[in-house]
């Protein structure tokens, strides 16, 4: 349906670092995105609020996520939390239920990822 920017109310139409996004899914098999866009749609599923970063947990070893840090990212730790982070957003865009989304702080410190809700 709809993701909302929770700070300006605009609607999202577009994915952000779309080039980078193009680049970490070229160096993935179509087997593993599937996995990996299948995994994170049942995450979400039901969720009421969703903060990109606190999803996968910190070792992705045997998930369908491992790919990401191996292979699309090339084992930088940067590039893997900015391709998660765009899986993220494009299963929230997908999803059929309305979202916003905005960055927030936790102890003083941004989060340093976005976190959805559903409307």
């Amino acid at each position: 349906m709809t993701l909302k920017d929770l700070d300006s109310g605009k609607t999202i139409t577009k994915m952000p670092y779309e080039a980078d996004f193009k680049r970490y899914l070229s160096r993935l098999g179509p087997a593993e995105i599937v996995a990996i866009r299948t995994t994170l749609a049942g995450m979400i599923e039901g969720r009421e609020i969703a903060t990109a970063g606190w999803m996968p947990g910190s070792d992705w070893t045997g998930t369908v996520f491992q790919p990401i840090y191996e292979k699309a990212a090339r084992r930088s730790f940067a590039q893997a939390a900015q391709c998660f982070g765009l899986f993220v957003w494009e299963a929230v865009m997908d999803h059929p239920e309305d979202w916003t989304s905005g960055r927030f702080y936790k102890n003083g410190e941004e989060i340093g990822s976005r976190t959805y809700f559903r409307v």
